[in-house]
């Protein structure tokens, strides 16, 4: 049940029943042979099928992250760190006025993780906020499912190329992984990682990646309940 499909005397009659909600945050950055909007696409796609479940609500997602580093990729749109985290508190400070009280925030990419030091202020002025951050792809679940079939987790490999992701043919083998050495500008980066990919693998079996998402899903469910 998402917002797009409501209109605002659906979420108030809702609000009568439930405080929950579901925020989805990504990016649009490059992603190798796979869709710019990765990072939005995967988050999205498990907060449907978590709300199929729950019931829970999901508020429209954010498109855009902070991918400085990225910028040298023709369609990577970045916002600024600051940008990021005043959009990100707006956001939660509107939820709150409508009367939500209780935002799992379900994050697709990892420079978005400066959000999280906003996240906390806001919780400590809102002492009957409850918020929740869930990275999919740092989770203790998927990381097993990834360790059990001896496969490394990589940026735009791989662990990403769910059938909803891809937009075109993805090369066959492993790349290696590019040696880098400290903190790489937009220039740097496009010239260490080549192609967008971090290593590993392209793909992965459709029964890897099913396992991936469902791990990840009976994570969500659990967060839901905001015990």
């Amino acid at each position: 049940m998402r917002f797009d499909e409501l209109n605002w005397m659906d979420v108030e009659n809702y609000l009568q029943q439930d405080d929950r909600l579901m925020l989805v945050i990504g990016s649009c950055e490059q992603h190798a042979y796979l869709s710019l909007l990765t990072d939005v696409k995967i988050p999205a796609a498990l907060a449907d099928a978590a709300s199929q479940v729950s019931g829970v609500l999901v508020a429209p997602p954010l498109n855009f992250g902070a991918s400085p580093y990225f910028l040298a990729y023709p369609g990577t749109l970045s916002l600024r760190a600051s940008t990021l985290m005043d959009v990100l508190e707006d956001v939660v400070r509107s939820a709150y006025s409508a009367g939500f009280r209780r935002l799992l925030v379900l994050n697709g990419h990892g420079g978005n993780d400066l959000g999280r030091g906003r996240l906390y202020e806001l919780a400590n002025q809102f002492p009957n906020l409850h918020l929740a951050w869930y990275a999919w792809w740092q989770s203790h679940s998927v990381q097993q499912v990834a360790e059990k079939h001896q496969l490394k987790p990589s940026h735009a490999s791989w662990l990403e190329a769910f059938p909803f992701t891809r937009v075109s043919d993805l090369p066959p083998g492993e790349k290696p992984p590019p040696h880098v050495a400290g903190l790489l500008g937009q220039t740097e980066a496009r010239q260490v990682y080549g192609d967008g990919s971090f290593g590993g693998p392209y793909e992965a079996g459709a029964e890897i990646m099913d396992e991936i998402f469902s791990a990840a899903l009976q994570d969500i469910l659990v967060l839901l309940r905001f015990e």
